[in-house]
């Protein structure tokens, strides 16, 4: 299974990156996200983890695998059957960024999943891709 959300937003890359690593912060911008517990210190990087509560789940560790500054971010968590990865990818567009949010499963329950989670599953990456251009319209014009 596979889900992706694709926003052109009016924000530079720099702002759009800085809003996405900062995880502490998503909770106060992002409706899919209701408390982020981070379980190191310092700086995000590969290898990081943290506890995530999101509305209609149970938490979940997410773990850092990939960290391409100003490009990518990914992370995975794992559940019995079933791994998601969520990839935040950015790329130039003009004065502003294309965001690209991936939420991909494998695993054996991955198609179950899909069939029971699917339409809840795209409705969150459209929610979040909305709360980050929301968050990087109002930090800009600031």
């Amino acid at each position: 299974m596979r889900y992706e959300e694709t926003a052109l937003i009016d924000a530079p890359i720099d702002l759009i990156w800085r809003l996405t690593i900062r995880i502490d912060d998503w909770p106060t911008f992002l409706p899919t996200v209701r408390r982020v517990q981070r379980l190191d210190a310092g700086e995000l990087r590969v290898g990081s983890s943290a506890r995530l509560e999101q509305p209609g789940q149970s938490s979940a560790v997410w773990t850092v695998t990939r960290l391409d500054p100003m490009r990518e971010f990914t992370w995975e968590t794992k559940r019995p059957g079933l791994r998601l990865t969520g990839r935040h990818l950015l790329e130039p567009a003009g004065t502003g960024t294309r965001m690209t949010l991936v939420l991909q499963g494998a695993g054996p329950l991955a198609g179950v999943a899909s069939v029971l989670l699917g339409g809840m599953m795209r409705t969150s990456l459209r929610r979040e891709s909305a709360g980050f251009a929301e968050r990087a319209a109002a930090v800009h014009e600031s």
